[in-house]
């Protein structure tokens, strides 16, 4: 008895430590600013509801509602309730062991008297955490539930992405088909104008034919329109899990293009590393591995569990308890393997957090420098397209006077009707920029329809 005492006591002693290395994030080098940003370190930004800095109600309101109807935001959600219930399996529970158990049994033959045996047993066992097997394992389960967690954000910035893209282009398309029927009515009006002047002799047939062409083509771009409006609207359906019929008839009534907000403060790179969830997610994983190494390292080891059991046989009762120990001896081989397999994984996963890093730097640098280009090119083709308008008003009137023939009228009309639909364009491409250097900074991660 002293020395099954002595034995226990040795074994929560060393159930202290646990082996394996311990977690600590690895260092990285990264920018102390991105080019185009400031010293100026940001603020918590995974609740920042950015997208009603568009001031469009439908899309906040689409938003909203979509954050806790999409099913890929839903099915991520699972996993974290998946992560949980394995959570749960682990630590104490996963060193305890033990059942109740009962039978009677009945027994006889010829001229064998019948006899009833009655059994009832009770047993229980607890592995002790000699060297921190269970407590590594559990600590992988805490990271992997962590990576869950983190995943869904994750998901939640990738469904926002898809949003904001379909939403703003059906804005843009609307806006475009809009354009067309201003294009279209203006080259109706040269059409009847140049029909008059053909039936007076004043023109020829070829300068007719060029105008009905002009209107003609103007006519064949609503089609193409209408049916890229019809695709973001089918899109955003999906997104919303909500039938295309009434996601159609949300949209249908016209509205102005998404504008291009106020740039947001992007932060420092470091930032990154607490901000972007796939990140997260991936140390976390690499926080799982290192754990994982712990556990393959415990399996080389000893394993002590103490073990008893209560029984009653036909009213006679009867216990046991001691301690018994497991030594790995001819399989020490293939648990060296499975533990240098172990090493190398969470030697990837190192190499996987710091490339997610690396690349969500990048995905910051590219998203500024969109944004910041693509609002010039806006703002440039903006003013092409008014001095253009200005410059269709006037080859209108001096075409009615006869100053300009009819096809510097055509000329300017087509190149008004291009920089137009070339303006909504770069409107509609630096309206996603901005979304998307949101994104990249991981802005509006744990936001839900309750912020």
């Amino acid at each position: 008895m002293k020395q099954s005492i002595a034995v226990i006591c040795l074994s929560l002693g060393l159930a202290a430590c646990a082996v394996g290395p311990n977690y600590q994030q690895p260092e990285i080098n990264l920018e102390q600013r991105f080019i185009a940003g400031n010293a100026e370190q940001a603020n918590e930004v995974a609740k920042l509801r950015w997208w009603n800095d568009y001031q469009d109600p439908l899309l906040t309101e689409l938003v909203s509602e979509g954050l806790s109807q999409n099913l890929d935001v839903i099915a991520a959600t699972e996993r974290i309730r998946q992560a949980l219930a394995n959570l749960r399996t682990k630590g104490v529970n996963a060193s305890l062991g033990g059942d109740l158990s009962g039978s009677i049994t009945r027994s006889g033959g010829d001229n064998i008297t019948t006899d009833t045996t009655r059994s009832m047993q009770l047993g229980a066992s607890f592995v002790i955490d000699l060297f921190g097997g269970v407590r590594r394992d559990r600590e992988s389960a805490v990271a992997s539930l962590v990576a869950a967690q983190a995943d869904v954000e994750t998901t939640r910035l990738a469904w926002l992405a898809e949003v904001i893209s379909a939403y703003s282009n059906a804005r843009y398309y609307q806006t475009a088909m809009v354009l067309a029927n201003d294009t279209i009515a203006t080259r109706e009006e040269t059409v009847e104008i140049t029909q008059h002047r053909f039936d007076l002799g004043d023109i020829t047939e070829y300068e007719l034919a060029e105008a009905q062409a002009l209107l003609a083509s103007a006519q064949a771009t609503l089609p193409e329109y209408l049916a890229r409006y019809n695709a973001s609207v089918f899109t955003l359906s999906t997104l919303m899990n909500q039938p295309s019929s009434i996601m159609m008839q949300r949209i249908d009534a016209e509205a102005s293009q998404l504008p291009i907000p106020m740039a947001p403060m992007m932060g420092l790179p470091t930032d990154l590393l607490r901000n972007r969830p796939d990140i997260r997610s991936a140390e976390a994983s690499l926080e799982a591995a290192v754990a994982n190494v712990g556990v393959a390292q415990a399996d080389l080891y000893p394993s002590l569990t103490l073990s008893g059991s209560l029984a009653r046989t036909n009213g006679a009762d009867g216990w046991s308890f001691g301690p018994s120990i497991l030594m790995p001896l001819f399989n020490q081989g293939a648990l060296r393997a499975a533990k240098d397999s172990k090493v190398s994984l969470a030697k990837q996963a190192e190499i996987d957090w710091r490339a997610q890093v690396l690349a969500a730097v990048e995905d910051v640098h590219v998203a500024q420098s969109n944004l910041e280009q693509y609002q010039l090119r806006a703002d440039a083709l903006m003013k092409a397209a008014s001095f253009y308008e200005r410059a269709l008003e006037l080859a209108k009137r001096n075409y009615r006077a006869g100053a300009i023939t009819l096809l510097d009228l055509l000329d300017t009309d087509r190149s008004t009707a291009s920089a137009r639909v070339s303006a909504a364009s770069a409107v509609n491409d630096a309206a996603q920029a901005w979304a998307s250097l949101q994104l990249a900074i991981g802005a509006g991660a744990a936001a839900t329809n309750e912020n």
